[in-house]
């Protein structure tokens, strides 16, 4: 049964969202995050937050067990423990979709978690010297593969600006191709991808 949480675990990772009820037997419809949405089928505990100012870690953040989780189109539609009707599930809409981290399938070998990327040094190694080009700020997807968007720093960590004193960005495809080594003990991606003046 869902229940308020008592204690929130500090590894949530929000992967979607409620958009309506499904059917009229409580089931609901979740509009995933990201391609990687499998990790929403693969687990047995999903935490919901009502939609509204306090976001995760408050009273509203509540466990639900998952009896059945399925892929409908590009959305997953569920079916949580003590939601048995259409009323109680159309209530939770909006809220946002969590899971702790630690309950994540393990990724397939040359496979990663875009959360894992995220927050990785990325260097380039183009004029044959590895040098830090910035963080990996966001995972984007789109039909043929994920963009990472980095915001481009100094080998020290400082922020690189742009004329209207906007923090500089760029966009690279998160391919073999560009991309030669990923280490996420060391939080370091590096590549090939052309250095900027």
């Amino acid at each position: 049964m869902s229940k308020h949480a008592d204690t929130l675990p500090d590894d949530l990772v929000e992967l979607g969202r409620v958009v309506s009820a499904y059917g009229v037997k409580g089931w609901i419809k979740v509009q995933p995050h990201s391609a990687q949405a499998d990790v929403l089928r693969a687990v047995a505990r999903w935490w919901l937050v009502a939609p509204g100012p306090a976001g995760r870690g408050n009273a509203a953040a509540r466990a639900h067990a998952v009896q059945h989780c399925r892929v409908h189109g590009a959305s997953a539609v569920a079916q949580l423990e003590g939601i048995a009707d259409r009323d109680q599930a159309e209530a939770l809409k909006g809220s946002s979709v969590w899971v702790s981290r630690s309950a994540f399938p393990k990724a397939a070998e040359d496979e990663y978690y875009w959360v894992d990327l995220i927050g990785c040094a990325f260097y380039s190694s183009a004029d044959g010297q590895a040098r830090r080009l910035g963080v990996v700020e966001e995972v984007l997807e789109n039909a043929a593969h994920a963009i990472l968007r980095v915001v481009c720093q100094t080998e020290d960590g400082q922020p690189l600006l742009d004329a209207k004193g906007r923090a500089r960005e760029m966009l690279v495809p998160f391919v073999r191709a560009h991309v030669q080594a990923v280490d996420l003990e060391a939080r370091r991606i590096d590549s090939d991808w052309p250095l900027e003046d």
